[in-house]
């Protein structure tokens, strides 16, 4: 990923669309940069990532809107002739607005030529489209004539550059609620948009560049982000005097009939992030098998609350869900655990049980775990609205039951109860598999039992998570097992990145 960022505006930290339109009102009216010197900025770089992207590309048609998007693909355009491309611009509308109207007015007397919207035929000729429509702050479907050109845009089969955000996207959710661009590359302008990184924008961002105009700290000090991109997290190294007692025990609660495999897969990534001791708590049939597949573990044959109570006695940590049903067994089960002391995560049917059983787990590390799905019934609502603002989801969950909330997904989310959030860039479609979730939920509570804090685990966890699946789908993203994660997921966790 290609980032002008310089060290005045941090690379992880995100902002919301009113807080960058804050960002530019100071460079405006405090530092005295003006609105045309900053889409002037934005041109040159936008026009920079563009040849570096496609240094073949000889015929440029630009897309404008009406105000300032438009207003830096016009710019673009004339940058692009001055540099002896052949360009071709079309207009949304006839006129443009502020600042927009200048940078038009430019490219005419400039010798430019500007296409109305009956010239789409030139979309077909360009070796690169500009996606200059709308950029952020566009929180309406697209209709009428805009998802027309939208709709040709995608059909043409040519690469894209969208410049700030694909039009269509909603840059503070990355929700598409109806026509958005599909773009190879997508390059945000002052600070990134917290809306890039989740729900539908993986989809239409394609590659993403940062191009913060030389703007200086000042400029950023003025907002306090709204979220965090996370990333690889140190961990402390080990002393020689260490010994397993140190690194807590993580007892994962879970595996009805032919669900064992669920806490085994929990209970290995626990081992693997590196918790000194990991037992499971499952049903008898399950026993043997997880012994054997991994002698390490220690197993009950857990029948009863009062069996769990004395296992829970021996456990710093309590995974609960995993492969756990939400008949009599897991119910009861279920209750032993969400009503114990111990720091908790919560997963799968531990989700179930909870949105039919709702708690609140003030003074405790308590983390959830929901994919869109889960988080829509313990919201009461359905998966669409989870997804059209995972943020506020989330949000609403941490909240709600005063818990760290995961909110799974492309672009997962953390979310505390004081209103941090965090997104996670990394992860790939492979990890659409059985025994993900599992997974991460070990991770989480391997983490927990090394006492990290309920936000630094779920973070951290949910990175690991993400990146561990990144380096195992090298071998193809099709065929990725949950399994193939603890490889490199040891690795991670000694901070031996691949």
């Amino acid at each position: 990923m290609l980032c002008d960022v310089t060290a005045n505006i941090a690379s992880t930290a995100l902002y919301t669309t009113e807080q960058v339109r804050a960002m530019d009102a100071h460079a405006i009216g405090v530092l005295g940069i003006s609105g045309d010197e900053l889409m002037r900025r934005a041109a040159r770089a936008a026009l920079d990532e563009l040849r570096h992207r496609w240094p073949e590309a000889r015929r440029i048609a630009v897309v404008c809107g009406p105000g300032n998007n438009g207003g830096d693909g016009f710019l673009l355009a004339a940058g692009a002739r001055e540099a002896g491309l052949d360009v071709y611009v079309l207009a949304l509308t006839p006129e443009s607005r502020g600042d927009a109207a200048h940078a038009r007015a430019a490219f005419v007397d400039a010798g430019g030529r500007i296409e109305t919207m009956g010239g789409m035929a030139g979309l077909e000729r360009a070796d690169v489209i500009v996606d200059a429509l709308f950029g952020s702050g566009l929180s309406r479907p697209l209709h009428g004539t805009a998802a027309d050109v939208v709709a040709q845009i995608n059909a043409g089969g040519r690469p894209v550059l969208a410049l700030d955000i694909p039009s269509g996207l909603d840059s503070d959710t990355g929700h598409a609620a109806g026509a958005a661009v599909r773009a190879a590359a997508t390059t945000s302008f002052v600070a990134w948009k917290r809306g890039l990184f989740t729900a539908a924008a993986p989809e239409y961002c394609g590659a993403l560049s940062l191009h913060t105009l030389g703007l200086p700290a000042e400029v950023a000090a003025t907002q306090v982000p709204a979220a965090q991109l996370l990333s690889g997290m140190s961990s402390p190294r080990r002393e020689r005097t260490a010994h397993k007692g140190r690194y807590g025990h993580v007892l994962v609660v879970g595996g009805d009939h032919g669900m064992g495999g669920a806490a085994r897969l929990a209970a290995e990534a626990a081992l693997r992030v590196g918790a000194g001791l990991t037992s499971v708590a499952t049903r008898a049939e399950h026993v043997g098998g997880l012994l054997a597949a991994r002698p390490e573990l220690m197993v009950h044959a857990i029948a009863s609350p009062d069996e769990l109570g004395r296992a829970m006695e021996r456990a710093s940590v309590v995974a609960l869900g995993p492969g756990l049903g939400t008949g009599d067994w897991g119910r009861a089960l279920w209750r032993a655990g969400v009503d114990c002391a111990l720091p908790l995560v919560l997963d799968a049917d531990g989700l179930n049980l909870l949105a039919a059983e709702p708690r609140a787990f003030a003074d405790r590390k308590v983390v959830l775990t929901p994919h869109p799905g889960e988080a829509a019934r313990l919201l009461g609502c359905d998966t669409k609205a989870v997804q059209a603002d995972r943020f506020a989801a989330a949000q609403r969950l941490a909240r709600r039951h005063h818990a760290v909330v995961v909110l799974k997904g492309a672009g997962s989310v953390v979310a505390a109860p004081d209103g941090k959030l965090a997104v996670c860039r990394d992860g790939n479609p492979g990890m659409a598999s059985g025994g993900m979730g599992d997974t991460l939920t070990g991770i989480i509570a391997g983490l927990l039992a090394q006492q990290r804090s309920a936000w630094q685990a779920a973070c951290r966890g949910t990175w690991l998570h993400a990146r561990a699946g990144d380096i195992a789908a090298r071998n193809g993203e099709r065929g990725l097992l949950a399994s193939d994660l603890f490889t490199p997921l040891r690795r991670l966790a000694n901070g031996l990145d691949d």
